[in-house]
């Protein structure tokens, strides 16, 4: 399986691509990464889903969301939840980081970036409100762990900053 593309069968796609993120929901499942494969099998639908983290509060949410968009898509379905190999912010899809941007979230930064500015070394995180960098960390955690909370020192706005996770 690639990756950074998952294996979805195109009769599955819209249908998933249209169940939304319960964190973020401006975001679909499929936008998000979490769901790495989808085929239609001889009983019914299987698909599989990785958690952004491995605690993750929303997994059970987002598999009952699937097998209820599936169901009135006239599928029978089977939800996987598999924890290897462990999702990471590459398996955000472009869309899905514009979409976060449009939220009010920073999309996530490189691995040496996002080091650089969960430390407060520099300035780089783009605040989505007026796109200025001169930003600040508040505080490691955010909204949820999977982001850190930032403040834009032009317009002064706070926003949430999704942690690169690899």
């Amino acid at each position: 399986m690639n990756l950074a593309f998952p294996a979805i069968d195109a009769e599955l796609y819209d249908i998933l691509n249209a169940v939304s993120d319960p964190e973020i929901p401006v975001l679909s499942i499929v936008q998000m990464g979490v769901v790495r494969a989808a085929r239609l099998a001889d009983q019914g639908v299987e698909v599989t889903i990785t958690p952004t983290y491995s605690g993750c509060p929303a997994m059970d949410v987002i598999g009952d969301d699937i097998r209820k968009a599936l169901k009135n898509a006239g599928y029978e379905s089977k939800v996987k939840l598999v924890l290897s190999p462990a999702w990471t912010t590459d398996w955000i899809t472009p869309e899905g980081r514009e979409a976060l941007e449009k939220y009010g979230i920073a999309a996530p930064l490189t691995p040496e970036a996002d080091k650089e500015a969960l430390l407060g070394n520099k300035r780089i995180v783009k605040c989505p409100q007026c796109k200025s960098t001169n930003t600040r960390l508040v505080s490691q955690f955010g909204s949820t762990a999977c982001k850190a909370l930032f403040q834009c020192e032009d317009c002064l706005e706070p926003f949430d900053y999704f942690k690169c996770l690899k």
